[in-house]
């Protein structure tokens, strides 16, 4: 059986809010499609993840939600007709105000801002499209020359390289779309321009205190949060290199390194990751990305990514159907020449000593020496199958839950499908249900070797079944 192992991230946004169009981007393969809460109010998002859910339904086909929480990211406040072209070689004032944004004044999100940077500084806008030179700055306002000019959207990101360290980690915005996250049954949830582990401790203790567990992406897009990559791996879920605002704050030539570092320090800890921002940029407006971005996403794969991810490409795309078939093709492409065996011992190090984990490593071992055509996984929590995945096996790894939320969750995971089924009223009814559903599923055919992980909850010790079957 032939399937893609790679998961695609599609952002919801006006090129694709339509039911029409979001039926066509998850039957193009849209795995997981991410909100971005720094745009819209909760109503319009409440309104689009219904129209996602219908449209998943119309695809018939499971799909995960992320939620990207705004984080304390600097922003332009509101802009006349949302957009404004700011010509090279111009002045433009930063102000602090309340008002709508012109070419000449733009408001600014942060009242600190004017007063965070000095004469000769550089501020970028647009993912660092713009680059602004500060000539003269005072409390109130921060005045500019537009050394790169282009066009600016309200409510776009700034950077100040080096000068944002006063920004809180998680604001009390943050911690409402954390409840908003909560009420819509979100799946996943992405934390902002995290810096160090304890950035993460406002959005888990909120998520505890609604007694959920929406496991958390750390997203990598501060030169700290690089720098102290491990103790914020060992802490989340999963991890996004997010490579806009890290090419702004980094040497853009050590962003390559460092995205090697930080999915080879994931896959270590058995973590998943997603690999996002500017992966088909072109695809904006041109119909076909570029031999370089071609390269790049597949590259991305080669380094042990989860998941690639979409951003402008679908939200404001004009191409946002094509930018996930591309996607597609490319990752189908490059899958079968993936190192798969050396990945097997390199990946999950470091959960050695954990029952799970070692159990998880010798399951994806066991296909290679006994020639098994799939794992199948049953799990409530996803943790097995996350354990499984880590080591990427190169059959087919069905995960089976009785909770829909897990089911969508394992969405995100390389290599892994997951479907739902009943509670399991005992070991024999549950390791009979896994060998029907691998041939149900098109993982194995009849007559072929799976092996069954899981772990009984008698035994408290995680992941530690292992079964070969035979498929009826």
């Amino acid at each position: 059986m032939s399937f893609r192992r790679t998961k695609i991230v599609a952002t919801v946004g006006p090129a694709t809010s339509s039911p029409e169009r979001l039926t066509e981007l998850i039957a193009a393969g849209a795995d997981v499609l991410r909100i971005n809460f720094s745009h819209a109010s909760p109503d319009e998002h409440s309104e689009r993840i219904a129209t996602i859910r219908e449209a998943a339904d119309r695809a018939e086909r499971v799909v995960g939600l992320l939620g990207d929480l705004p984080g304390p990211k600097l922003r332009l406040g509101d802009v006349a007709g949302d957009v404004v072209e700011l010509e090279e070689g111009g002045t433009l004032t930063l102000c602090a105000e309340t008002t709508v944004g012109t070419a000449q004044r733009l408001p600014v999100s942060w009242s600190g801002l004017p007063g965070a940077v000095k004469q000769g500084d550089l501020v970028y806008l647009a993912d660092g499209r713009i680059r602004l030179r500060v000539t003269e700055a005072d409390s109130d306002e921060a005045r500019c020359e537009i050394e790169a000019g282009g066009p600016v959207a309200s409510h776009q990101g700034i950077n100040l390289p080096g000068a944002d360290a006063a920004l809180p980690a998680v604001s009390d915005a943050d911690l409402a779309w954390v409840d908003f996250a909560v009420e819509q049954q979100i799946d996943l949830l992405a934390v902002s321009f995290v810096r160090t582990r304890d950035d993460l401790r406002p959005v888990e203790e909120r998520l505890a205190s609604h007694n959920v567990d929406i496991p958390i992406v750390a997203k990598i897009e501060k030169p700290q949060a690089a720098d102290n990559a491990k103790e914020i791996v060992e802490a989340a879920t999963g991890i996004m290199v997010a490579r806009g605002d890290l090419g702004i704050e980094l040497p853009l030539a050590k962003v390559p390194t460092v995205q090697k570092r930080l999915l080879a320090m994931a896959g270590h800890h058995s973590k998943f990751s997603i690999t996002a921002t500017q992966m088909l940029a072109s695809m904006v407006t041109a119909p076909r990305p570029t031999r370089a971005e071609v390269t790049d996403v597949a590259n991305a794969i080669y380094d042990g990514t989860d998941a690639v991810m979409l951003s402008e490409e679908t939200a404001v795309g004009e191409h946002p159907i094509e930018a996930v078939r591309v996607m597609d093709r490319i990752a189908c492409e490059t899958e079968p020449n993936l190192p798969y065996e050396k990945w097997l011992f390199e990946r999950g190090s470091a959960m050695a000593g954990d029952v799970g984990g070692t159990v998880a490593q010798g399951a994806v071992g066991a296909t290679y020496r006994i020639g098994l055509a799939a794992l199948v996984v049953p799990t409530r929590s996803g943790r097995t199958a996350r354990l499984v995945s880590a080591h990427r096996p190169e059959v087919p790894v069905l995960a089976i839950s009785p909770r829909p939320e897990t089911v969508r969750r394992l969405n995100i995971l390389f290599g892994v499908r997951c479907v739902l089924s009943e509670e399991w009223a005992n070991l024999r009814d549950l390791l009979d249900e896994c060998a029907r559903l691998a041939g149900d599923n098109g993982v194995a055919k009849s007559g072929e070797l799976i092996a069954i992980t899981a772990g009984l909850p008698e035994q408290q010790l995680g992941t530690n079944l292992f079964e070969v079957h035979r498929v009826p």
